[in-house]
């Protein structure tokens, strides 16, 4: 049996009469606006990401302290190779 040959569909051509988007109803004063409200949200939300990372930052750092003085935790945590000083 001979294969048939698939033809692949005529390109669509872009009409003239393309729908109105919504970008284009929209006032110019309109838009700018939104993207202002946008850059002041994105940069609302680096700040406030970058405010988790310090305090988490801080968190770590206090409990790194605060096991640097606990000699229950430094004793279980050390390396105890007492070949080395043999």
């Amino acid at each position: 049996m001979a294969k048939k040959k698939r033809t692949s569909p005529a390109p669509r051509t872009e009409s003239a009469d393309k729908p109105a988007t919504l970008k284009d109803m929209l006032a110019p004063q309109v838009l700018a606006k939104l993207k202002a409200t946008t850059e002041s949200l994105k940069a609302s939300e680096a700040e406030r990401l970058e405010k988790e990372r310090q305090e988490r930052e801080a968190a770590r750092k206090a409990e790194q302290k605060r096991r640097d003085n606990d000699f229950e935790y430094l004793l279980e945590h050390s390396e105890m190779d007492w070949k080395k000083y043999k």
